[in-house]
């Protein structure tokens, strides 16, 4: 430990066990430490005095050398932790807690699994996994595994692996296995115990197959399916174990109250054939009493909360009585702790897996009901409560409600009066008498608690016999192997101990005992591997321990049950004579060294309170005795209980009570003969149930798994380092490493030990590495140990004062050390590792340090001098910087004085005109005011007298007018009254003639007929609109005819170009070569392929002829080198024989042919604007704006239509609106606008790519971004004459500078005579002035590369949307599909590096309250799209009306019917690379505002284009200058004499340094081609982004026409409709009003027949009165 060593000292306060510390003074008596997490404190330790072999301090330990990052992360190095070189308790602490927080929950310790409860569910348990491991294991075990297969990780299934592996040895290896699991409450064993049994029982069941296939298959025949089924109960075992067993407790929700041992039958093929549980130590004392949040055993909830309405009438569980408390709450035995929830599963589910597993089990439901009914009946003994009372003088109990009592004697099964006789009263036996003594409350409450814990203990014990009934196997011959698996409790020590802490504590401590001699024989093992000494090593044990504990007569429990004997026995007299035999006359603590302490402690504060402590292999637990030992070591069944039982009409009571007397009572045969009872105590049945585990567990090969509990809340990623701490040592972890560490704790390889020592040997003629020689490694390390040992013989100052070296005289001016002097023993080299005892490493270590100190002085002396040359030269370089920016400075200074003067002049030339111009805008400007106010006020005038004189003369016409219309009315109401009387004098006249209703009906039938007829008529006028639609489809087929000819005619056009120059080409080549006949294969092609051309448009075709257009610009010049002219014309048809040669006339014919194609091509150009013209006309015809033929005109000639001012430009300030009347017209001209606009463009691009000068030149995103000006063609032969031949110069060698290759901005310089403009920026601001759009310019870029920076970072983030995702199939014609209809998800971007390839959008599904609630959280994760899938990205919801889009648990697209997907603008189209399942992918994601959608589709913009400019895609025109820049002389001498290797930086600072002429600097073109490839790669960007959005602005137009057409139908069929409605509404309305008037006749009628008859019926009265 010398000065800057790491090590570890212990901390008794705080949660961090183990400091790690760095060594910063060291004596012989103490230590000096600084905090490596904190500096600034230091600590103090002592030196150990009871250790006087070696110098210890007390707390301190050595830490290991620290891992690097990708080490800790990868965890390899710390997998076994028996490869550190310093093992023990904080080395195992800092691993362990390393591994868990990358994730790693299991760790190897040799032969212990250490395994750290993650408190949430890892994908560590999947079929791969398991399937991974058992293939591993499988190769292993048949020797078919590599050295190159790297080995899976420590996990649980490699652990139950090797158990089954070496179960099914062959021979005298094969033994039966134990995997021993254990650890505290809340670490993990039930968990790890059902995860040993799965694998188990996977691999017996998969062993069941066809002797053919064996072990590799996992399918299975028909007895693989029988197989199966048993695979099945005996994993359906542990949720009834579980129910019956386990409980809730403050550190556990699923905490196993009893231990158990599984042992799993296997056949000799290693088929599973059943299993047989055995159980130990149930604990009955929760089942009186359990703490606040803390809960009973499940079942009992279970049956309470999962209970069906049938079943709680059945149970009596009457819910009204309970005072509004739920049912577990108002039982006594399930609300003591408030009946919480677990948060794993809930009650009900518990229930339903219980009895699903007693099903699978085959047991009929009456067993199942019967074992319901005798819990339910149990939880009303439980309310069973009492009243006092005297009998005889004696204080008695009476039950207070015989109903409750009633309900609890029904379902368990016994006779009422015999349970009231149980409870009550308490009969004692003496010398063959009974004796029935009456019990107080108290009593009587102690009497019901254990009658129910004796009922449940025998219904848990019958329960278990049931399970192993149905899972054990059938013949005990055919089990030939087995492998157990001990679920045990761990270690425990509370602040109060009682009898269960004892026997739990004995357990571990046998188990404990075991373990180090399992240890001793594997270090035994090692030691003999390694061929090592180790006969003179002693290992620690622990007999004397369980000798304390379990001997006889004078052990803990032995006293124990011959205290339960007395008949006053009491726990205080138990703790007397205990106190009596083990401490009288002995010491309690060691004085010596190497004396232990006494293993049973008591000190004079722990007598007084009848406490004694156990010193175990954990450390010292203190038990208190006055908890109930002897009553607890006793758990008889009283004698009412007994007589109850016996007497039970229940058979379930009758069968548990038999079990019950079988665990608890011996019969033995006395010495007369007769056979006797014995009642056997807990702690003796205890006793010999661990002998019988031990001797199963000795006569297995065991293996450990230990359990750890990081933290006691049960919260996921947190670990204590000091609970960790305490429970390594409770589980026997760091005892097993004490055992394995005590003979040589320090063990490194041959390799790291000699790389690691070499350096104390610096000037020896050892190799420094073992690769360096010849010899092997172990030979190497002995020379070294005996160097080491000879080097130690010499003092200091002989080894360091040989020579005046740096580094010997650092080395002796150093502290003196201790010389190297260990006995040899203490160094064993075996065949693979060097083993160190403690002294010998520290001698080693300390001398490491010394002469590693030294190096280091020594480096710092070189590098110190570096530092300071470093600093002269730059100090030297910075003045020299400083004096030349100086005499700058001046020289400038200068110069802007002289500047400033003769801006100054300027400056009051232009301040006196600008005084003179304010002066004359001031008296203007109030000229024009007292202009304005004159003139208004003589025009206010005269308006006001016109206003009154208006205002008189309508008063005076509107009086008459009033008067005369009231006459009118009154005259016109009279006359219409008297019409309208005799009208309907008329009409009452004709109804009372019935005949007359058949004459109204068939007027009422003609009225309709007319209707009809007018409503065809309507029908018949729409027809108009579709012959409109005829005639532009008519005109669209024209215009693609005519478009393919001009296509047909550019082809052959190019092909006789092509071929006119090479025939021009081998005629300059040639030129005084005679003419001869030639036929060009080319135009024989041609001449074969031509077609006859239509005729050009005649002019009675159009309204008026109009001449073609003249050229308005001439063409460039053409280059006259072809670089593709093997595209279209092979070159071995082109190739002409030496024999023909080039005739002038047969190029004359070729260039006549051009000339007539290039006429025909112009003629068809022609008549394609004149169709276009046309449609335009009958589109606007159409939109009802009329135009004139001279427009169309202008149009079709080239010449721009002149539409309104505001729709190209923006209107100056100074200008107004006015209105005029033909506004209208305007407006119609701008709509049209575009469509002039559109097919100006479409026409000068087809006519600008027949060239193919025009196509090189103009780049393919400009030409579709601008208007180009049509550029007609030019003849091939006033070309190929304007060319000019020069002879390319010699290079010249001329200085240049960067300026040469970057390009020159100038502003442009504005005068003053330009009147103040206001000039529209494009953003979103209005400027005065180029400087103010430039500098908004400016802003807006600024803020563009900030997004584009922040893009990736900003999708990382994560956005919240809505998604749906589009599966098409093409091939297979299938109706598109959802796979995922409006899912909540979390969208963002995960990139495990910082390269995009790798790179891919996520999608979490978000959870609602319950997911979050139950801790689920966004683990629904949908299928993801890398950026390398992405095709495109567009805003909206392309494709898909949006309003379309499915719901959640629709099957067909139908609306949402909320509105949620209204606005289009929120959603983002992304379209992604088919997959073998569907050809096209469309994902649509709906964000919650536009703002997110934007920024979302920015940013993936920005991801793709950076991707693919990093992809190497290169979509612009700008190249490098290595490619493109050799055509230029001036570049070609710069290549010629620039150097692009490595040494032209060095080249240009050595000019630099030379003070070279600025005229003489050249800039390296390395340096400026980098430039330039990141000036394109950033333009290469943001032509992708403009042709993104470019694209987005066309689909949006497209969108915006389909919208309005639609807008237009619709309004055409709501007229239609509108139209039709009224003409129905009239209709109905004449109807309806004849209906009326039908019924008022009718019912006239009706009143006519009725006084009819009354008349007839008075007549009829009166003849017969008449007659009488």
């Amino acid at each position: 430990m010398e000065n800057g060593a790491r090590v570890w000292i212990n901390e008794s306060e705080g949660e961090q066990a183990w400091i790690l510390c760095s060594v910063v003074k060291k004596t012989d008596d103490e230590l000096t430490v600084t905090h490596v997490d904190n500096p600034k404190r230091t600590e103090v330790r002592k030196r150990n005095v009871k250790i006087t072999s070696a110098v210890k301090y007390q707390g301190v330990e050595l830490a290991n050398a620290p891992l690097s990052e990708e080490e800790a992360a990868r965890g390899e190095a710390t997998e076994n932790l028996i490869a550190l070189p310093h093992l023990h308790e904080p080395a195992i602490l800092h691993a362990v807690n390393e591994r868990f927080s990358h994730g790693k929950i299991y760790t190897w310790t040799g032969p212990v699994l250490i395994a750290v409860n993650p408190f949430q569910r890892l994908p560590l348990y999947t079929s791969e996994i398991l399937e991974a491991y058992r293939r591993q294991g499988l190769f292993k075990s048949q020797g078919l595994q590599s050295n190159s297969d790297k080995p899976l990780g420590p996990h649980v299934y490699a652990i139950a692996d090797l158990a089954y592996r070496q179960m099914m040895r062959e021979g005298t290896e094969r033994k039966p296995q134990a995997v021993l699991i254990s650890g505290e409450s809340g670490a993990g064993k039930t968990e790890s115990t059902k995860i040993v049994m799965l694998y188990l029982t996977t691999l017996g069941s998969a062993s069941m197959g066809s002797s053919t296939v064996g072990e590799g298959s996992l399918t299975s025949s028909s007895g693989g399916e029988a197989n199966m089924d048993i695979m099945d109960r005996v994993l359906q075992s542990n949720p009834i174990l579980e129910a019956f067993g386990n409980a809730r407790t403050l550190r556990n929700d699923n905490s196993s109250r009893f231990g158990k041992f599984i042992e799993l039958g296997f056949s000799r093929s290693g088929q599973l054939l059943g299993a047989k549980v055995d159980t130990y130590l149930l604990e009955k004392v929760r089942l009186g009493f359990h703490a606040s949040g803390e809960r009973n055993y499940h079942i009992f909830y279970q049956v309470v909360r999962g209970a069906t309405p049938e079943q709680h009438a059945k149970f009596h569980f009457n819910e009204g009585h309970t005072g509004g408390l739920e049912l577990a709450n108002y039982f006594h035995y399930t609300g003591q702790g408030g009946a919480p929830q677990l948060r794993e599963f809930t009650d009900e589910e518990g229930l339903a897996y219980t009895i699903k597993a007693m099903k699978k089990m085959n047991w009929p439901q009456e067993k199942i009901d019967n074992v319901l009914s005798l819990v339910a009946g149990l939880l009303h003994l439980g309310q069973v409560t009492f009243a006092a009372g005297e009998v005889n003088g004696e204080e008695s109990s009476e039950i207070e409600d015989d109903k409750i009592l009633g309900y609890a004697a029904e379902l368990i099964g016994v006779d009422l009066d015999a349970i009231r006789s149980a409870l009550t009263q308490r009969i004692m036996e003496a010398r063959g008498e009974r004796m029935t003594l009456v019990l107080n409350c108290a009593r009587a409450l102690d009497a019901r608690d254990a009658l129910t814990k004796t009922i449940y203990g025998a219904l848990f014990l019958w329960v278990v016999k049931q399970v192993n009934e149905c899972i054990i196997w059938s013949n005990d011959r055919d089990k030939v192997n087995s492998v157990g698996v001990l679920d045990i409790f761990g270690f425990e020590s509370f602040a109060v101990n009682s009898f269960e802490q004892l026997c739990i504590n004995f357990t571990n401590e046998a188990l404990q005992q075991q373990f180090n001699k399992f240890i001793f024989k594997m270090e035994q093992a090692e030691y003999e591997r390694e061929k090592i000494e180790w006969a003179f090593i002693d290992f620690p044990d622990n007999q004397d321990c369980l000798d304390l504990i379990q001997s006889r007569p004078h052990g803990i429990l032995a006293m124990l049950d011959d205290e339960c004997r007395l008949p006053k026995g009491s726990d205080r007299n138990w703790a007397n004579r205990l106190y009596k035999m083990h401490l009288d006359g002995k010491k309690n603590q060691a004085t010596v060294e190497g004396e232990e302490e006494p293993r049973f402690i008591a000190s004079a504060i722990q007598k007084s309170k009848a406490m004694f402590c156990i010193r175990h292999f954990a450390g010292v637990v203190a038990y208190s005795s006055e908890t109930g030992f002897l009553e607890k070591n006793k758990d008889e069944i009283p004698l009412a209980a007994k007589a109850l039982f016996e007497t039970a009409p229940n058979q379930l009571v009758r069968d548990i009570y038999a079990l019950q007397l079988g665990s608890s009572e011996v019969k033995s045969v006395t010495a007369s003969g007769k056979k006797a009872t014995k009642t056997r105590t807990v702690g003796a049945q205890f006793k010999d149930q661990l002998l019988d585990l031990m001797k199963k567990v000795e006569t297995t090969e065991p293996h450990y798994i230990r359990c750890l509990k990081p933290n006691d809340k049960a919260k996921p990623k947190l670990l204590v380092r000091s609970r960790l701490t305490e429970q390594l040592r409770y589980g026997g972890v760091l005892e097993a490493v004490r055992v394995a560490r005590m003979g040589y704790p320090v063990r490194l390889a041959h390799t790291d030990f000699f790389t690691r020592y070499r350096v104390l040997l610096p000037s020896s003629d050892l190799p420094w590495t073992v690769d360096e020689s010849n010899i092997s490694p172990q030979s190497l390390c002995t020379q070294l140990v005996d160097s080491i040992l000879k080097d130690g013989e010499e003092s200091h100052e002989e080894k360091y004062s040989k020579n005046n070296s740096i580094a010997l005289r650092i080395r002796l001016r150093q502290k003196a050390l201790d010389p190297i002097d260990f006995p040899r023993r203490d160094v064993q080299l075996g065949n693979n590792k060097v083993f160190l005892r403690k002294p010998p490493h520290d001698a080693l270590e300390a001398h490491r340090v010394f002469h590693q100190n030294a190096s280091v002085t020594v480096l710092q002396t070189y590098v110190r001098g570096l530092e300071q040359r470093k600093r002269h030269l730059i100090l030297l370089s910075a003045t020299s910087l400083v004096q030349r920016w100086y005499r700058g400075c001046v020289g400038r200074a200068r110069w802007w004085a002289l500047r400033e003067a003769k801006a100054g002049l300027l400056l009051t030339k232009v301040f006196r005109m600008l005084l003179l111009r304010n002066k004359f805008i001031v008296e203007r400007r109030g000229t024009v005011r007292v202009q304005a106010q004159f003139r208004g006020r003589m025009v206010r005038k005269i308006v006001a007298a016109t206003k009154v004189q208006s205002v008189y003369r309508r008063f005076v016409r509107l009086a008459a007018f009033t008067k005369l219309r009231s006459a009118v009315i009154a005259l016109q109401n009279t006359q219409r009254t008297i019409m309208a009387q005799a009208i309907y004098a008329s009409l009452r006249a004709e109804q009372k003639d019935i005949g007359k209703l058949k004459q109204n009906n068939e007027q009422l039938k003609a009225e309709m007929a007319s209707l009809r007829a007018m409503l065809k008529a309507q029908a018949d006028g729409a027809a108009n609109d579709q012959m409109n639609q005829a005639a532009l489809a008519e005109k669209q087929a024209e215009i693609d005819r005519l478009e393919a000819r001009v296509k047909e005619l550019e082809e052959l056009l190019a092909i006789e170009k092509e071929a006119v120059a090479k025939l021009e080409i081998e005629m300059k080549n040639r030129p005084t070569i005679a003419a001869a006949p030639l036929a060009p294969p080319v135009a024989a092609s041609y001449a074969a392929s031509s077609v006859p051309l239509p005729s050009s448009p005649t002019p009675t075709a159009a309204k008026k002829v109009l001449e073609p257009p003249t050229p308005s610009m001439p063409s460039p010049p053409l280059s006259p080198v072809y670089p593709n002219t093997t595209s279209n014309v092979n070159a071995n048809q082109v190739a002409v024989s030496n024999a023909n040669l080039v005739d002038s006339a047969e190029l004359a014919k070729h260039l006549a042919r051009i000339k007539q194609l290039e006429e025909e091509l112009d003629q068809e150009r022609y008549a394609h604007r004149i169709v276009d013209a046309q449609v335009v006309k009958l589109k606007a015809k159409m939109a009802g704006v009329e135009l004139a033929d001279e427009e169309l005109e202008n149009y079709v000639t080239g010449k721009e239509p002149e539409m309104n001012s505001g729709y190209n430009n923006t209107p100056s300030r100074s200008t107004e609106v006015e209105e005029t009347p033909t506004k209208k017209k305007a407006q119609g001209l701008a709509n049209i606008g575009a469509s002039f606009k559109a097919l100006a463009k479409r026409a000068s691009v087809m006519s600008s790519t027949t060239s193919p000068s025009t196509t090189s030149v103009v780049p393919p995103v400009a030409q579709d971004n601008i208007n180009v000006t049509p550029i007609p063609t030019r003849s091939l032969s006033d070309t190929m004459n304007e060319i000019e031949v020069t002879p390319k110069p010699a290079p010249v060698m001329t200085p240049f500078s960067p300026t040469d290759y970057f390009p020159m901005v100038r502003r442009g310089a504005v005068h003053a005579e330009e009147e103040e403009k206001v000039m529209s920026s494009g953003w979103k601001q209005d400027v005065t002035s180029r400087r103010e759009r430039e500098e908004n310019i400016l802003d807006e870029v600024k803020r563009f590369e900030s997004k584009k920076k922040s893009s990736k970072s900003f999708l990382s983030g994560g956005l919240d949307g809505t998604l749906w995702q589009l599966h098409r199939n093409d091939e297979t014609n299938e109706k598109p599909e959802f796979v995922v209809k409006a899912t909540p998800v979390h969208v963002k971007l995960e990139s495990k590096e910082e390269s995009l390839i790798r790179a891919q959008i996520v999608f979490a599904a978000r959870g609602g309250y319950l997911s979050k609630a139950l801790g689920r959280g966004d683990k629904n994760l949908l299928e993801p799209i890398s950026l390398l899938d992405l095709i495109d990205v567009k805003p909206g919801c392309v494709g898909f009306d949006s309003n379309e889009l499915p719901s959640a648990k629709s099957k067909t697209p139908r609306l949402s019917g909320k509105g949620e997907n209204k606005h289009s603008s929120l959603f983002m189209t992304i379209s992604a690379s088919p997959t073998p399942m569907a050809s096209q992918r469309m994902f649509f994601i709906r964000f919650k505002s536009r703002t997110s959608r934007n920024d979302a589709l920015l940013s993936v913009r920005h991801l793709l284009a950076d991707l693919q400019v990093k992809e190497g895609v290169s979509i612009s025109t700008v190249h490098n200058v290595s490619t493109n820049g050799s055509n230029s002389p001036k570049a070609q001498s710069r290549m010629g004499y620039v150097s692009h290797g490595p040494d032209s930086s060095q080249v240009a600072s050595e000019m630099l340094n030379n003070n070279a002429a600025p005229e003489n600097l050249m800039v390296p073109l390395s340096m400026v081609q980098n430039e330039i490839n990141k000036e394109r790669e950033n333009y290469d960007r943001l032509l992708i982004m403009l042709l993104s959005g470019n694209a987005d602005v066309k689909d949006k137009e497209d969108e915006i026409l389909t919208l309005r057409g639609k807008l237009d139908g619709v309004n055409e069929e709501m007229k239609e409709k509108k139209r039709t409605q009224e003409s129905d509404s009239k209709l109905i309305m004449q109807l309806s009003k004849k209906l009326e008037m039908l019924l008022m006749d009718n019912e006239e009628l009706r009143d006519q027949n009725d006084r009819l008859n009354n008349r007839l019926v008075q007549y009829e009265c009166e003849k017969m009165n008449l007659m009488s």
